[in-house]
């Protein structure tokens, strides 16, 4: 599933192509996403100009003139820049076809995405509302983290993951920050002080930053706009290692089960 870095590389990818568009039409061939694709899509959209895209979380916000396209990428969902005449390819679910005879191509193999047409407030959205901070942002720090802990008897890999706590942390990047503070990824979330919080939470800016600029992590089905793969999955150090050496030469990187994900670690310089 795309994460954080892979959402982000998308929206700078596609805004400087679209902000300015004028919408000519929407075609939705498959009306069934993971949630129907909103009809007020095709009704309302065409005729505005989308002003700017933005990301909360791994939602995308096609902002236009009355409202939002809320876009989630789902599993294996793309987006590409086509000649608006381009022939239709399998799994190529909806078109955003614009003035200037380009289109924005929504492909989906495994229909896990989804697209809803927003006319209030996007923070508002039952999607959005509940959502913690962006990891990115001042907002989300080590005192932030320490706070929210407490009590908490959950792994902190887990506590990281719960978007209600941050946002955009997924298990590959939960894992890479861990290895970076030297956290053990059970260790219980109430038990972490507060100066190793701040560790962690400059740890989770970094990976994410990091692999932004490497433009995310190819493992299966991601590809940015261009057609291109990412390229931090040449820089894990702990993710998908297992039995590799930890690159601070402790030993084996293990694997184990944690909340259902396969989690990697090193179990000597992380505790």
């Amino acid at each position: 599933m795309p994460e954080l870095p892979e959402v982000e590389t998308t929206r700078a990818g596609i805004e400087p192509h679209v902000r300015g568009q004028q919408v000519r039409t929407v075609i939705v061939r498959q009306p069934q996403l993971r949630w129907p694709v909103s009809a007020a899509l095709a009704e309302v959209l065409p005729g505005q100009i989308i002003h700017a895209v933005h990301r909360r979380a791994k939602y995308l916000l096609f902002e236009a003139e009355t409202g939002h396209v809320c876009l989630h990428l789902g599993m294996s969902g793309r987006l590409r820049l086509v000649p608006a005449d381009t022939p239709v390819a399998t799994h190529d679910h909806v078109d955003i076809v614009f003035e200037n005879d380009m289109a924005m191509r929504f492909n989906d193999a495994r229909r896990f995405g989804s697209l809803f047409w927003l006319d209030g407030d996007p923070q508002a959205f039952s999607l959005l509302a509940h959502l913690g901070p962006e990891p990115l942002s001042e907002a989300f720090d080590g005192d932030w983290l320490h706070t929210r802990s407490r009590g908490r008897r959950a792994p902190v890999k887990t506590f990281i993951m719960d978007s209600a706590t941050v946002v955009g942390v997924g298990n590959i990047y939960a894992c890479e920050a861990l290895h970076a503070a030297g956290i053990h990824p059970r260790r219980a979330a109430g038990r972490i002080s507060r100066s190793r919080y701040r560790t962690l939470a400059a740890a989770i800016k970094q990976v994410l930053r990091d692999a932004i600029i490497a433009g995310g992590t190819t493992l299966r089905d991601y590809i940015g706009v261009d057609g291109d793969t990412g390229y931090f999955q040449l820089r894990l150090a702990a993710y998908g290692r297992t039995g590799a050496p930890c690159p601070r030469g402790c030993g084996p990187i293990r694997r184990e089960i944690i909340g259902q994900r396969s989690t990697f670690f090193c179990p000597v310089c992380q505790r």
